[in-house]
């Protein structure tokens, strides 16, 4: 039986960006599932946004200018001083994955990694190859003998990224002929819902897509207009250094950033209780520290004191590692307050990352508050 949470969340569309390809460099085609989407009216009748543009970079920066409670847009005043506050969220695009380096002689595919990968969650794996004239479908394993004439001590060993290879079923001839260095690839795998949780590669970082989006239709839908100028950024290149928040955030030059992203939810077996990071099920994540910046304590305190007030479920979040697009906001330019908000996810850079889905709505629900509430 599915939950309320989850009759309330427009799972098809989750579904739909988890399941298109995009690596580093390569968003392109998550883009214009984001453009189609919010190309859509809002449920006021007008569009979503006022302004939709790509950087040079390949973001997508999408404008909402303040609103009346009848939907209506209001003037954006440019003078210095008295211009409404400027909201951005950072919403990256991109999913771990590889890109085509070389083909031997043989057919078989050697990749580098764009990304972060465990080598132990690598094995084989069926995965997409994407090239300029459609999808290849392929399986990936590491080079070594297999198991039924394997040794011991080949058993024990963990394999480097550099030893995998993707072998795509094709002659050398028709490899060469369909696949160049340059094609990337991606974990294929289909996005499905178990119980209350959600199971998806590249849920790091659509979730914030999904987000960036939804958040935005829950706002109009509410009607009660917004006094802040919004800016959705769904950007490029962030597993790879948050290359696309930095050009975005200088360009929009925000007063508050909202780094919206994944976080680590360790709430399994074989992991101490004070590692957890958050738990499923506790809420949207409120992120206060990664190796990449410190949140803004008023955006901290506004935040859970709103979340208290619309009882919103949250837990407060530290990432001992890692970072996020949020960290660009902060830093673009003459600085903005930032703040991460975050949904709680376990087997990060897996193909079975799974979040709650009602902790998806929680995040969704104070993004929407704060976004009304905001002067």
């Amino acid at each position: 039986m599915a939950s309320k949470a989850s009759q309330e969340v427009n799972l098809d569309l989750l579904k739909r960006l988890c399941e298109v390809p995009g690596v580093p460099g390569r968003e392109e085609r998550v883009r214009a599932l984001i453009e189609k989407e919010i190309a859509k009216p809002g449920h006021s009748g007008n569009a979503l946004f006022d302004e939709i543009h790509t950087d040079p970079m390949g973001s997508l920066i999408c404008r909402r200018d303040p609103r009346s409670a009848k939907g209506k847009t209001k003037e954006r005043k440019g003078a210095k001083g008295n211009r409404p506050s400027r909201v951005m969220l950072l919403c990256h695009m991109d999913e771990i994955g590889f890109y085509v380096t070389s083909i031997d002689k043989n057919g078989f595919l050697w990749m580098n990694p764009a990304g972060g990968f465990d080598t132990r969650n690598l094995f084989s794996r069926r995965v997409t190859v994407v090239t300029d004239d459609g999808d290849l479908p392929g399986v990936m394993n590491p080079g070594g003998r297999p198991i039924h004439i394997s040794s011991p001590k080949d058993r024990e060993k963990v394999p480097e990224v550099k030893e995998f290879f993707v072998d795509v079923g094709l002659t050398p001839e028709e490899v060469k002929k369909q696949i160049k260095v340059g094609d990337y690839v991606v974990m294929n795998e289909p996005a499905i819902q178990v119980g209350h949780k959600f199971v998806s590669k590249a849920l790091d970082n659509r979730i914030a897509c999904w987000l960036g989006i939804e958040s935005i239709r829950a706002l109009d839908k509410a009607g009660t207009g917004h006094a802040c100028e919004i800016h959705v950024a769904f950007t490029v290149q962030e597993e790879v250094g948050l290359r696309g928040a930095k050009t975005a955030s200088h360009a929009v030059q925000p007063d508050i950033g909202l780094g919206i992203d994944v976080t680590l939810a360790c709430d399994t077996p074989g992991v101490p209780e004070e590692e957890w990071v958050t738990r499923h099920g506790g809420g949207y994540g409120l992120h206060i520290k990664d190796s990449s910046f410190i949140a803004d304590y008023r955006l901290v305190s506004d935040f859970e004191a709103l979340s208290k007030k619309r009882k919103i479920p949250y837990q407060r979040t530290i990432l001992a590692a890692g970072g996020q697009d949020g960290a660009a906001a902060q830093q673009a330019a003459a600085g903005a307050r930032a703040i991460g908000i975050t949904v709680g996810t376990r087997y990060i850079h897996t193909v079975t990352e799974m979040i709650d889905i009602r902790d998806l709505k929680a995040a969704n629900d104070v993004l929407a508050a704060y976004l009304g509430d905001v002067g």
